[in-house]
């Protein structure tokens, strides 16, 4: 019984980490947004997608690839991945829109916010 209880407050324990960063990841987005120049997101509806798919295409190449998309934990690559996800974002979320040089500022104001923001961003 104690590894029933174990495992299913393991499992609420992952919902929570999944929940928290997908939070973290709107709140950074608002913000890159925000100070980012050429840069919009309509609304809170489009944002929460946009946090949504930036996380698995992020989630996704770390599983794929091994890389972090993060403009400060893996230097160039990091941050070249951070600006192409930025940009990729806007396929497949409406009201969401950006421009490669606005991506690519992003991906730095990106970077600086998520540094500041407290908590572990990694799955």
């Amino acid at each position: 019984m104690s590894n029933t209880q174990s495992n299913s407050a393991n499992g609420t324990s992952t919902v929570w980490q999944v929940v928290g960063r997908l939070v973290a990841a709107a709140i950074v987005l608002a913000i890159t947004a925000f100070f980012t120049p050429g840069f919009s997101i309509n609304n809170i509806w489009a944002l929460a997608i946009a946090a949504i798919v930036l996380t698995i295409m992020d989630y996704l190449i770390i599983k794929f690839t091994g890389l972090h998309a993060s403009p400060f934990g893996k230097g160039f690559v990091g941050f070249a991945l951070a600006a192409i996800i930025l940009y990729a974002t806007q396929f497949f979320v409406a009201g969401y829109s950006i421009s490669w040089m606005a991506a690519i500022i992003g991906a730095l104001i990106y970077g600086v916010v998520d540094y500041f923001i407290p908590g572990n961003q990694q799955m």
